[in-house]
């Protein structure tokens, strides 16, 4: 496992002691280093009916999970393993072994009923597993699918057509996988041979008529049939017929058990292996081990508060804490980046700007990558405002980094003009134009020097103004010039001095528009970026809801066929709602993602305005340098 520790045996993931549910902080350590997507496979069932064997199957491990030989049940809570998935490259394969259902030794019946739905919430691919064959009395003992909406809410308000909350269920429930043990009956229909799909689907199939056990049996079957669209069947043979064996077999050797019940369960894992799918939320988004762990806490801790676990709620306690990290380990990544790529001075402005827009891009880029359900973009302004005071950081050291080297360069340059006017070699005849020599000198190796930066214009401006006094006080000692000379020279000087202003104000109003102008490159990339990142959602909006819409009218013409023409009327109000949706999300795409862009953009260029107090404090520390 690249990304996680490997676990040797299975840990407890919820604890169920005194009828209180708790979560194992070693088991939350482990999910936290798993940063792949994870594949869970979660079991449920009545004790004592192999449901561990088939965990440890699935781990390639003959010792894992306990494996009870009493009428005891072994397993208490929820137990995780952890392990390498075998086909899925970058996937991590999460086994959830759960206490067996039923069990004389729990005081309170609801206790069942948490597990059952804390494996339904947290799984991919969800296996109930039962003994002998699929009938009526199977069917009642699975009574706990009926209970779901009261132990589960999709949304934490009521839905706003009026539909029942569990409608929403199909949206993000598991696959549902019955395995059935010990299996001694022909898979034959009316004398033809049929798949054990078919088999399971047949057992599902509504039965008419008013006895009361026949309506609780057929609501179940519409339960499973409504919540659970990808179902799946396997039947198990005896793993061996002696006795002896079979209370031990887990110590058996592979040749010991059964031919056709080592097919049976090879058959089993293969497709878990090749078919279980990654576990997602809504809107696509794929859940880690890190994730997993913050889901399991948030479920719990809603149990323990006495309230229902509610899947929006959920979800957006985990964006919340999901969207943070993904800010900071986009904003680490700039950083880094930029600590990586930029050498202090830069020539230009521009240069220090093309670093920082392609190191942005990257940023945005993983934060898009790792956040989800910012439906007011808080978090993606957050970065905003992030990289941009980063930015504004590292302009202000570009800054300094110039300013103070063209100071110790000038400082050099002009340590013989300093000494000389100390000295008053400039105070006789002709020192004007000696002066003049050594100034011209000064400038003329300023410029040729290389890697001056930004701040070379300034930094010298603020030079020549230094000088402006010292070269007058020459001038005017200076016998060798008339009046006029003097004049004309000190007119010169002042024109001279003008010019370099001139040039400095250019770059500088030069400079504050390429501000702007990466400000705006800034928005944009966010805008395309966003754009993008909708687009998908809302095709993956779309995917759903078409799935939805098809498992829908599949159930209608499934009741149709049955002979439950009511049932199938009713639900045609559902079925219209799901193609309205669906319609109106294809036609309204522009107007809808164009309001969202249109907010970012506003809000972006609040964020983006350049503020005054690093300008103002580069310019203060510049304007010390010469005093």
């Amino acid at each position: 496992m690249a990304s996680g520790p490997i676990m040797l045996v299975p840990m407890c993931l919820v604890e169920n002691k005194n009828e209180q549910f708790s979560v194992n902080q070693k088991a939350l350590k482990i999910l936290s280093k798993i940063s792949q997507p994870v594949v869970v496979v979660a079991i449920v069932g009545l004790y004592r009916t192999g449901k561990s064997y088939l965990m440890n199957c699935l781990a390639r491990e003959k010792l894992g999970f306990p494996l009870g030989s009493t009428v005891q049940s072994e397993t208490k809570g929820i137990w995780m393993w952890c392990v390498p998935h075998p086909s899925k490259p970058s996937h991590t394969l999460v086994l959830l072994d759960t206490e067996g259902l039923g069990d004389v030794e729990k005081g309170d019946p609801k206790n069942d009923s948490w597990i059952f739905a804390l494996a339904v919430l947290l799984s991919s691919v969800f296996v109930y597993n039962s003994m002998s064959t699929i009938n009526h009395d199977a069917l009642e003992k699975l009574h706990y699918v009926t209970e779901l909406t009261e132990f589960i809410r999709a949304k934490s308000s009521p839905v706003s057509n009026g539909a029942e909350d569990s409608t929403e269920f199909v949206s993000f429930f598991p696959d549902f996988i019955w395995t059935v043990r010990d299996f001694t009956l022909e898979l034959k229909l009316n004398g033809r041979p049929i798949t054990e799909d078919e088999y399971l689907e047949n057992a599902l199939r509504l039965i008419p008529g008013v006895n009361p056990k026949l309506k609780n049996s057929n609501r179940l079957k519409e339960c499973i049939r409504h919540f659970f669209p990808k179902r799946k069947c396997f039947v198990f043979d005896r793993p061996t017929n002696d006795k002896e064996l079979l209370a031990h077999v887990e110590d058996i050797l592979e040749s010991q058990l059964d031919p056709k019940f080592r097919k049976q369960t090879d058959n089993f894992c293969s497709y878990i292996y090749t078919h279980a799918k990654t576990k997602t939320l809504r809107e696509g988004v794929k859940v880690t081990g890190n994730r997993l762990g913050t889901l399991v806490v948030t479920y719990v801790d809603t149990i323990n508060k006495g309230s229902v676990p509610c899947l929006e709620n959920a979800v957006t306690t985990l964006a919340q804490l999901e969207n943070s990290a993904a800010v900071q380990k986009a904003a680490d990544h700039y950083s880094e980046q930029m600590a990586q790529r930029v050498r202090f001075p830069t020539d230009t402005l521009q240069e220090l700007l093309h670093l920082h827009a392609a190191c942005e891009r990257e940023a945005t880029e993983i934060f898009m990558e790792h956040s989800f359900k910012d439906d007011q973009r808080e978090f993606q302004k957050k970065l905003m405002e992030i990289l941009k005071n980063k930015k504004e950081s590292i302009l202000l050291q570009n800054e300094e980094a110039s300013a103070k080297y063209c100071q110790d360069r000038l400082e050099q340059l002009s340590t013989d003009l300093m000494e000389s006017i100390s000295a008053g070699t400039f105070s006789v005849s002709g020192g004007h134009k000696l002066y003049r020599k050594e100034k011209d000198r000064i400038e003329r190796h300023y410029w040729q020097m290389p890697g001056k930066g930004v701040k070379a214009k300034e930094v010298f401006q603020k030079f020549i103004e230094s000088q402006v006094t010292i070269e007058k006080s020459i001038l005017q000692t200076d016998r060798a010039l008339t009046q006029s000379e003097k004049a004309l020279a000190e007119e010169q000087a002042m024109k001279e001095a003008a010019e370099k202003e001139q040039a400095w104000l250019r770059q500088k109003n030069q400079e504050q528009q390429q501000q702007i102008e990466a400000q705006h490159r800034s928005i944009q990339e966010n805008i395309v970026q966003l754009r993008e990142k909708l687009e998908t959602e809302r095709e993956d909006f779309l995917r759903d809801q078409t799935r939805i819409l098809e498992h829908k009218m599949k159930i209608q013409e499934d009741f149709l066929n049955e002979g439950f023409k009511k049932k199938s009327e009713e639900m045609e109000a559902e079925i219209n709602h799901l193609r309205n949706l669906i319609e109106t999300t294809e036609k309204e795409k522009t107007p809808w993602i164009s309001q969202a862009l249109d907010h970012l953009a506003t809000e972006a260029s609040a964020i983006l305005s350049a503020p005054a107090k690093l300008v103002d404090k580069g310019l203060r520390w510049l304007g010390s340098l010469f005093k």
